[in-house]
């Protein structure tokens, strides 16, 4: 406890300035106590600026503040020097470990303010005084107080090391640079630190840049984070209620066909039992009429018999026929049918519905950065890696085509085949769609035989009716087409075509990227040899199509 009260002394009674117990100590106007000449001293050094202010709490003074010695705490003072409490001299210990001490300094060691690299040695405010005054000694190089200076001494041929060689990029003293460094590109250490001084305020200037620029990224991502929110919040409510109304819609029309067969059921049944109940007492007559004729037939008295026959009331004219006709009805399974159709194309809505909703979403790409899908591959390696599998729809084949090898390969006749009549179906031209819609990264390969042949990607709503262009594969804005025919190769879209030249392959190879927008058609032999790239922007998934010409025929090949 008794060493813990001399160290509070220690410190309460020394000077922040010298570290040492106060000397001629005086009190500041903030409250603050230092030596008077430690005082003088440094508001000397601010004279020119006009600044005077407490180095321990930092209060400034208008005016340079008049000082007085502190009788009562220089005599505190002195009783601490009597009692044996010195102030123990500044060494690095008790300073910490960035403390420098004065190399002039005899006896108790002051406290470094600046290092010489020409000199090699730390000065107090004190010693350092020569530096300031005497010519020579102001073109030295004056740093913070360092401990490592020796480090700047050659350890070979003891000279300060000043000069730095650019070809071995190491600093070397003047003996250096005539010796085993004698031809390099050798400056100045400050002319190598002030042009890699110049370089490093240009890096950090760089730095300082890219961190702007990136708080504007990051704070144009995080507003477009809550736009993505919102619009994600916004779009899902909007969904719920319109997937509610097609609920409430269904359920209607679901109440409005019970309604209507409960009340054709009443209506039927109702017509039913009039014509039953006519029918039943009608029965009863005939029955009452029946049981008379049977008793006269009975009477045997031949006189009685003849006077009451013409008496017997005539059988009326029967108001139906003598049978009941039903029509061949199946009642209101037809009802159930005609349900079951609109459930079925329902499903094929949605389903349509649902593939364009799905890549609608996935579409919303709010980074413009590179397409996730990546580069287009170069080798038939990697183009294989994104096969997949093509079957052609039948509904939508020309009655002229005929599908086989499990709907993967189409071929021309010359008759027309039966085939079921059906909204899909190309009515004039040869042609045929997958079955399959097309989104993401696609890659198939058509083989094919005969006069030519049309390789397609098309929207699924082309027109199918009809012998126009708007049915057509290349002669409208929703298919586009490589079609080769009488030695002749193109690619068509929107009736635009661009003729297309090299040598002709029985195999084509389609490679679709529909994010990126991307369709190229390749010939496939030995290498991948590109026959046309289109970059435009897919709006709804595609579907693969092919047309033939007659004895002609074209295969979607197993991705192997």
């Amino acid at each position: 406890m008794a060493q813990q009260a001399v160290q509070l002394d220690r410190e309460t009674f020394s000077c922040s300035i010298c570290l040492d117990l106060l000397t001629d100590p005086v009190a500041i106007p903030c409250g603050h106590s230092y030596c008077m000449n430690c005082i003088k001293s440094f508001w000397d050094e601010g004279e020119h600026k006009k600044n005077y202010h407490c180095p321990q709490c930092g209060k400034t003074f208008t005016q340079r503040p008049d000082l007085e010695k502190n009788t009562m705490l220089a005599a505190l003072v002195e009783q601490l020097k009597k009692t044996g409490l010195q102030a123990a001299p500044v060494d690095l210990c008790s300073a910490g470990s960035g403390y420098v001490a004065c190399d002039f300094c005899t006896g108790k060691k002051q406290k470094a303010i600046k290092s010489c690299l020409f000199c090699l040695a730390s000065y107090c405010e004190k010693h350092l005084q020569p530096h300031y005054e005497v010519a020579p000694l102001k073109k030295h190089k004056l740093v913070e107080p360092s401990k490592n200076l020796q480090e700047n001494i050659c350890s070979k041929h003891d000279e300060v090391i000043d000069i730095f060689c650019r070809k071995d990029k190491k600093c070397i003293c003047y003996l250096c640079s005539v010796d085993e460094h004698k031809g390099h590109d050798t400056v100045s250490a400050a002319a190598e630190r002030a042009e890699r001084q110049r370089e490093l305020e240009e890096r950090r200037g760089n730095i300082q840049q890219r961190i702007q620029d990136r708080e504007k990224d990051v704070k144009l991502l995080q507003q477009e984070v809550e736009a993505i929110n919102h619009s994600a919040d916004k779009t899902v409510e909007d969904s719920e209620k319109i997937f509610t109304e097609l609920i409430r819609l269904l359920q209607k029309r679901s109440s409005d066909v019970k309604q209507q067969i409960r009340s054709q059921q009443e209506t039927e049944v109702s017509r039913v039992k009039d014509v039953q109940e006519k029918l039943e007492q009608e029965i009863t007559e005939l029955k009452r009429k029946d049981a008379e004729l049977e008793q006269l037939s009975h009477t045997e008295d031949h006189n009685q018999f003849l006077l009451n026959y013409p008496s017997l009331p005539a059988l009326r004219e029967s108001t139906h026929s003598s049978s009941i006709n039903i029509r061949p009805l199946r009642h209101f399974e037809d009802v159930t049918a005609a349900v079951s159709e609109l459930r079925d194309k329902l499903q094929d809505v949605l389903r349509d519905s649902w593939t364009n909703i799905s890549l609608m979403v996935t579409e919303v790409d709010v980074l413009l950065s590179e397409p996730e899908s990546g580069p287009e591959p170069t080798t038939r390696a990697g183009f294989l890696k994104y096969s997949c599998k093509i079957t052609m729809d039948p509904n939508t084949a020309h009655t002229m085509l005929v599908l086989s090898e499990g709907n993967r390969k189409v071929t021309r006749m010359d008759q027309h085949q039966i085939y079921p009549n059906h909204p899909d179906r190309f009515t004039d031209w040869w042609q045929v769609l997958s079955k399959e819609s097309l989104t993401g990264r696609c890659y198939w390969e058509v083989e094919w035989s005969g006069l030519g042949v049309f390789v397609a990607v098309t929207y699924k709503n082309i027109s199918r009716a009809g012998d126009g262009n708007q049915c057509r594969f290349g002669y409208n804005d929703k298919s586009w087409v490589f079609s080769y025919y009488k030695n002749t190769s193109k690619f068509g879209h929107n009736n635009i075509w661009t003729p297309v030249s090299g040598p002709v392959s029985s195999r084509v190879g389609v490679y679709l990227d529909h994010r990126a927008g991307i369709l190229s058609f390749y010939r496939v032999s030995e290498s991948m040899t590109l026959i046309h790239r289109v970059q435009t922007r897919f709006t709804e998934p595609l579907h693969a199509g092919v047309s033939v010409f007659p004895g002609g025929s074209a295969e979607f090949c197993k991705p192997k």
